[in-house]
């Protein structure tokens, strides 16, 4: 299993640009299985996740072909609705492939997604709206089967409990060639829904959005269309988090700033001086990090909780006490235990951790619990004395594409290594 090696305590200085994002890229490809003809997209980031959805569309028939950052998916002779078990288990977001499978094929057979470890993140939402639309599913020893009697899905009105942003896209990729209009209450509103949108409306779909309320006219098919997406906020996020956390100067590029409004002002906090322009961020970090009083994470437009992790590694080596409070995932703290084998000072209970900033942490032999967590190690080891060893990289390399490379372009010393 390959590792990072890393050599902290360098200042990260120069510019690095982020890649498309892992959160739209996924549900955009399961989207390209309902237009008729070749679905181009461009910016697609190189991870193991899009590899995966790559798979599976190949599996059901689909014709795939990806040159570079570009992805260019047919699906008109796709006629297999089913995910092998592997896949399945392999990444979370595959569940999102359920509504437009049904909406292709009129049925789908799958079993439950696998993914990070983060605690129970049900299903029911997705399943209890595609009900709602129409859908017959039955679950069997972990297997799902689901078909739509009627030939097509057909609009409703539907309210989530909490707006799941996977949710949100599976009602989404079900109601666009619905019978009639679907009302979406209570959606999930974060940029990649937005993403999601406006490449579904460039394929001829009407979808009109307004707030948390997504109304969706189905109509009776879509045609293929072309598409950038959107760049990474949560990449972004980490590496303004590494640069703050060295000591450094350094311009994140290739961005899109407001997408991360509601993270900038916690590095304000900590006495970085940010330099905001319409496609980059330049963050200047102070000797010696303020702590952040109090994070708390929340659906969008609230603090992405998938960046909680790298703002709390830069939080280790900040001066006094800080307060996290994780209010998305049950079991987000897993990695807490890898920053304590670097010196850190961290107490957890339940979704609350507590951080007391260390003048310096030390290099150590450390592994990867899940993607995020998997960042705040990187993190943590670029502001850390002496070597680190990050191991179980398969967790990383599904939400960053050759961080080492971009690392290494402005000042970490940072190498990937077999065994």
């Amino acid at each position: 299993m390959s590792r990072l090696l890393i050599d902290g305590g360098y200042p990260l200085r120069g510019e690095i640009a982020v890649h498309g994002a892992k959160n739209a890229v996924l549900p955009l490809l399961a989207a390209t299985l309902l237009a008729d003809g070749e679905s181009v997209l461009h910016n697609v980031p190189p991870l193991s996740d899009v590899g995966g959805c790559l798979e599976i569309l190949t599996d059901f028939g689909c014709r795939v072909r990806q040159e570079g950052r570009t992805v260019t998916v047919c699906p008109d002779q796709a006629d297999k609705p089913v995910i092998s078990d592997r896949l399945m288990r392999r990444m979370r977001s595959s569940i999102v492939f359920l509504g437009a499978m049904m909406a292709r094929f009129g049925e789908a057979h799958l079993s439950y997604p696998g993914g990070c470890e983060l605690g129970p993140r049900p299903i029911d939402l997705h399943l209890s709206a595609l009900r709602q639309l129409g859908a017959v599913i039955t679950e069997e020893r972990g297997q799902l089967h689901a078909c739509l009697p009627d030939g097509r899905f057909h609009g409703e009105t539907v309210s989530l409990a909490f707006p799941s942003v996977g949710a949100t896209e599976n009602i989404l990729l079900a109601a666009v060639t619905a019978d009639g209009v679907t009302t979406l209450l209570n959606a999930a509103r974060e940029p990649e829904i937005s993403d999601l949108a406006a490449y579904l409306t460039a394929c001829g779909a009407h979808i009109h959005t307004d707030g948390g309320t997504i109304r969706i006219e189905g109509v009776p098919r879509l045609a293929a269309a072309e598409h950038t997406v959107i760049p990474d906020r949560i990449e972004a996020a980490t590496y303004l988090a590494a640069i703050a956390a060295t000591g450094g100067d350094g311009t994140v590029t290739a961005c899109c700033p407001q997408h991360i409004d509601t993270v900038l002002p916690l590095f304000s906090e900590m006495g970085c001086q940010l330099s905001v322009y319409a496609d980059r961020v330049r963050l200047k970090a102070p000797r010696r990090l303020k702590r952040i009083p109090y994070l708390r994470t929340m659906p969008y437009p609230g603090f992405p909780t998938d960046a909680a992790a790298p703002l709390l590694a830069a939080a280790t080596v900040a001066d006094g006490t800080g307060v996290f409070v994780e209010n998305i995932f049950e079991c987000r703290y897993k990695y807490v235990g890898e920053l304590l084998r670097m010196g850190a000072r961290i107490k957890t209970e339940g979704r609350v951790a507590v951080v007391e900033g260390v003048k310096s942490l030390s290099g150590a032999a450390v592994d990867c619990t899940d993607l995020r967590g998997g960042a705040a190690l990187v993190v943590a080891a670029l502001a850390a004395e002496g070597r680190s060893a990050i191991g179980e990289l398969q967790h990383l390399d599904r939400g960053y594409a050759d961080p080492e490379s971009g690392l290494s372009a402005i000042g970490a010393r940072i190498r990937r290594v077999d065994p």
